[in-house]
């Protein structure tokens, strides 16, 4: 019997079946950190980018869930002031795949497959690890309420050919800080494009930080576990290959509290917005 997709979803909220091991890309000479289940040969694994003015400790729980479900995965923990270099951070991206995949991990039991790689990212990150892929193919990437960067991640989308999810908020997808939209018109290979309701783009970001002072960038305990949920049974079926997982990698299955988005289409003007402005213009008339 078929195991449906809603208990799919639950079963990857929650945490996965191996113990996590937490490692420092430190001793291989790149800051940063690497969670890897705690055994496994020719592993899957994933390096990850964070988003501005946070870093690598701010998505914990996000790496950790994804090495509870035996991928290995691991960010770079650079790039963390105001004026942030985009190359740079995509630049130790690949270091970190390098490490990965060159470096015994834990105590030698475990090793990754360097055919079954992935990078992502979050905001900023999400478009480093853009970058990160057209300077080196891996086998998919994970775009994850993605923010402009420069170069510009969906001037670089039509030379890239491997699979790619983005996700976004519903309510930040014609937002100037999302080009969730733009990213995925232009992107060459299948990309699949979900918003999760009632998320924002900085709701997965784990703890206290700077912005949270000035009220931006709290934490949504449901976008953060939807999210997790997600790109653990898209990285499964991408990169394990996994047909259990199918559906995550599926424009055309039905996942609770998202939908998929088609670039293309036609977006709707808000009519309660052009009332407001309606009334704006009265008011300056008079």
């Amino acid at each position: 019997m078929s195991v449906s997709v809603k208990s799919l979803l639950s079963a990857l909220t929650s945490r996965g079946p191996h113990r996590v091991l937490r490692g420092n890309l430190a001793i291989a000479g790149q800051p940063g950190v690497v969670y890897t289940p705690e055994s496994g040969r020719n592993l899957p694994a994933v390096a990850f980018g964070h988003g501005w003015l946070t870093s690598a400790g701010h998505y914990r729980g996000l790496l950790e869930h994804l090495a509870s479900w035996g991928i290995v995965a691991a960010a770079p923990d650079t790039e963390r002031g105001p004026i942030p270099s985009h190359l740079g951070l995509a630049t130790d991206l690949l270091t970190t795949l390098d490490i990965c995949t060159g470096v015994r991990l834990g105590d030698g039991a475990i090793s990754v497959d360097p055919e079954r790689l992935a990078l992502a990212g979050h905001d900023m990150g999400a478009g480093a690890a853009v970058i990160a892929a057209g300077q080196r193919p891996v086998a998919t990437v994970a775009s994850l309420f993605p923010a402009p960067t420069a170069p510009a991640a969906e001037g670089l989308a039509p030379g890239l050919d491997m699979p790619a999810l983005i996700l976004a908020g519903a309510t930040d997808l014609g937002s100037i800080r999302s080009n969730a939209i733009p990213m995925a018109t232009t992107w060459s290979g299948p990309a699949l494009l979900r918003a999760l309701d009632k998320a924002s783009h900085n709701g997965i970001i784990e703890g206290r930080r700077l912005l949270t002072a000035v009220g931006a960038g709290k934490h949504e305990l449901r976008t953060a576990r939807l999210t997790r949920a997600l790109l653990a049974g898209y990285l499964l079926a991408t990169l394990n290959d996994d047909k259990t997982y199918r559906p995550f990698a599926d424009p055309q299955a039905t996942i609770p509290h998202t939908a998929v988005v088609d670039p293309t289409a036609p977006r709707e003007e808000q009519p309660q917005k052009l009332k407001t402005v309606g009334r704006m213009v009265t008011l300056l008339r008079r």
